[in-house]
């Protein structure tokens, strides 16, 4: 089956951004293909093709539902990555098949590489006895402390952020009815900060207009174009990006 799309799709680049967070027992990318129990993709520039599994999921992880050409045509031009935008038109901002998974992602991720979250998530699912398919909020509050190998206090965030998806009262999903709660009641939960915040945004709830300033991929790829990687000075470079700063942040990301 194949899901129809508007505008350029850097398969590439979407795809080694999938592979590289790939958990391991969980996800994987082979060429040109990206699977998951219950889901594969097979990923070109010209056509995506759905090989198993529900098609909105697909959508919503490779970004298909976005036309990338307005976002090409406000940021080509800019003096600092303008030159990356010409160079990979296209380039989507990556989504998620599942709002929960990635809020524990985003907390696993705090202050650890992108390949020791791997690990890290790798053993949740592997603690939580649910492996290949990523544990949902119930499995995680059933697993014991050995299961999450990180720090105590990044161990109970998970929980919490667990708990409250099951209650339902966090909005980690789209639709998001009103953001400006959906924002106060993540930061209400204790490890839980503007980053993963920012994060959530830009992939689960396809902000377009989400930046973090503070990411240690953002900031090492300002620092390589010659800018200041200050959050506050970020921050104030990113405003002439709006409303494309999760597109702009993605070509940072790819800069790398």
């Amino acid at each position: 089956m194949d899901l129809p799309f508007a505008g350029p799709l850097d398969a590439g680049a979407m795809l080694g951004f999938l592979a590289a967070r790939a958990i391991p027992g969980i996800e994987a990318v082979d060429g040109s293909t990206y699977r998951r129990a219950g889901l594969a993709v097979e990923v070109r520039a010209d056509r995506v093709e759905l090989l198993e599994g529900d098609p909105g999921r697909a959508r919503r992880l490779l970004g298909l539902d976005d036309d990338p050409r307005a976002a090409d045509r406000a940021l080509r031009d800019d003096p600092l990555i303008g030159p990356l935008v010409r160079m990979r038109p296209g380039l989507r901002v990556p989504g998620t098949v599942d709002g929960f998974e990635l809020a524990v992602r985003a907390v696993a991720g705090q202050q650890v590489s992108v390949a020791g979250a791997r690990t890290v998530l790798a053993r949740l699912a592997a603690g939580c006895g649910t492996l290949p398919r990523f544990p949902d909020p119930a499995a995680v509050l059933a697993a014991p402390d050995e299961a999450f190998a990180m720090p105590a206090a990044r161990r109970e965030t998970i929980r919490a952020v667990a708990a409250g998806a099951l209650a339902g009262d966090l909005a980690l999903d789209l639709p998001v009815a009103d953001r400006a709660v959906a924002e106060a009641a993540l930061l209400a939960v204790p490890g839980v900060g503007p980053w993963t915040v920012s994060y959530i945004a830009l992939r689960a709830w396809r902000d377009r207009d989400a930046f973090q300033p503070t990411d240690l991929g953002v900031r090492r790829a300002l620092r390589a174009l010659g800018a200041s990687d200050r959050p506050r000075d970020a921050a104030a470079l990113a405003e002439r990006w709006r409303p494309w700063r999760a597109h702009a942040q993605v070509h940072l990301w790819s800069a790398r």
